[in-house]
C-alpha cells in the first residue's frame, strides 16, 4: 500500500481510504456480513483511513464500523463526522455543532465504536450559527483530554478553513472532488496547499454515475438528492461514462481506476475514499494504485471529461445553497 503524509501536522495514511456510508444502506440494501468482510479486506490491504458518520443510518454506520474494527483497532485511524441531525423517520434536521453538543456527539460515537478516542474528528458542515473557533475550540479541548487526536474539516471554504487553522491545527478537509466536481479547484486547494492541509476526497466516481451504476430500488436516494441522476440529467452524463470507458479500455484498466488515479495525480496530500460497499469493489478501486498517468494521459483525459461537462449539481438546491464550500466558490468566481 503507498501511503501520504495528510498534512504536515496530520497522521501517514493510506493513499486510498475507505468511506462506509453505503454500508448503512443510503444507496439501497447493503449486506452487513458483506460490508464487514469489505473493511477487513481492505485493512489486510494495508487501508488504514476508515470513515464513517455518527449519522449515517443514526448510528448503525458506526456501530458497523466497531464491530469491524474490533481486534484491529491500531491498523487503523477512524475517521468521523458528526452535526447532523436526524428525525426516526430518517430526515435532517439542520447541523448543531455547539461545543455542548461537540461533546455529546463525541461521547456517543466512542460508545457506539467501542474505542477510547477517534483519530480524526470533524464537523460534517459548517454551522452558520456558531462561530468555527467555537467548534473547533472544543474538539481542541477533547484533544487535550485524549478523546480525540486530530481535527478535520468537512465541505468548508477557504476562509472556514483559514479561520479554523488559527485556532487548532486542521489535518484535511473532506470534500467531494472528482473528474466532474472541480469547483474545490478555484479557491478552495491552492489555500489548502498554501497551509500544508490534506485532502480526503469523496464522491470520487460522483455517487456511481461515473461507472454507470443504475439505481437500487426505492431505498437509493440519489434519484432524489443528487440532480446528476434525475431523467433530465442522465441520458447526457452517460455519454460522460462513455467516455471514460474508452480511455481505460486504452489502458487496460476500469473506468473505477482511472477515476481514481485522476484524483491520486493532482496532488500528493489527497486521498481518494471510496465507499466500496463489497470485496469486488475493493478490488477495483485498488487497482488504480497500479496506474501511473502521465501528463499527456491527465490532458487527454480532462479533454474526455471537461470539467464543466457534467448535467446537474452535486448536491440539490437546498444543499447547494447551505454548503459551506459552494459559497465559496460562488464567491471567487
Amino acid at each position: 500500500m503507498r501511503t501520504r503524509e495528510l498534512s504536515v501536522n496530520g497522521p501517514t495514511v493510506s493513499a486510498i481510504g475507505l468511506g462506509c456510508m453505503g454500508m448503512s444502506g443510503i444507496y439501497g440494501h447493503a449486506d452487513e456480513k458483506e460490508s464487514i468482510a469489505t473493511i477487513h479486506e481492505a485493512i489486510e490491504h494495508g487501508v488504514n483511513l476508515i470513515d464513517t458518520g455518527d449519522f449515517y443510518n443514526m448510528g448503525h454506520n458506526e456501530m458497523l464500523v466497531g464491530r469491524a474494527v474490533q481486534g484491529r483497532r491500531e491498523q487503523v485511524l477512524l475517521s468521523v463526522k458528526f452535526g447532523a441531525m436526524r428525525a426516526p423517520n430518517g430526515a435532517w434536521l439542520g447541523v448543531d455543532t455547539r461545543p455542548a453538543a461537540v461533546k455529546n456527539f463525541l461521547a456517543y460515537s466512542l460508545r457506539r465504536l467501542g474505542v477510547e478516542h477517534i483519530d480524526i474528528y470533524r464537523p460534517a458542515r459548517i454551522d452558520p450559527h456558531v462561530p468555527i473557533e467555537d467548534t473547533v475550540g472544543a474538539i481542541g479541548e477533547m484533544i487535550q483530554a485524549g478523546y480525540v487526536r486530530y481535527i478535520g474539516l468537512s465541505e468548508a471554504g477557504a476562509e472556514t478553513v483559514r479561520r479554523a487553522q488559527r485556532v487548532h491545527p486542521i489535518v484535511d478537509l473532506q470534500i467531494e472532488y472528482s473528474l466532474v466536481s472541480r469547483s474545490v479547484e478555484s479557491e478552495i486547494l491552492p489555500v489548502l496547499n498554501e497551509l500544508g492541509i490534506g485532502v480526503t476526497a469523496y464522491g470520487v466516481l460522483s455517487r456511481g454515475l461515473l461507472t454507470a451504476s443504475r439505481l437500487d430500488g426505492p431505498g437509493d436516494v440519489r434519484s432524489t438528492y443528487f440532480p446528476r441522476f434525475r431523467a433530465e440529467n442522465l441520458e447526457r452524463n452517460q455519454r460522460l461514462v462513455a467516455s471514460l470507458q474508452s480511455v481505460a479500455a486504452e489502458h487496460g484498466a476500469t473506468p473505477v481506476q482511472i477515476a481514481t488515479a485522476w484524483v491520486l495525480a493532482q496532488g500528493d496530500r489527497i486521498v481518494p475514499q471510496l465507499g466500496s460497499r463489497r470485496r469486488e469493489q475493493l478490488r477495483d478501486v485498488l487497482g488504480a494504485l497500479e496506474l501511473r498517468l502521465t501528463d499527456d494521459d491527465l490532458r487527454r483525459i480532462g479533454e474526455a471529461i471537461p470539467a464543466n461537462a457534467v448535467a446537474g449539481t452535486r448536491y440539490d438546491e437546498n444543499q447547494m445553497r447551505v454548503l459551506d464550500s459552494e459559497r465559496s466558490a460562488k464567491a471567487a468566481g
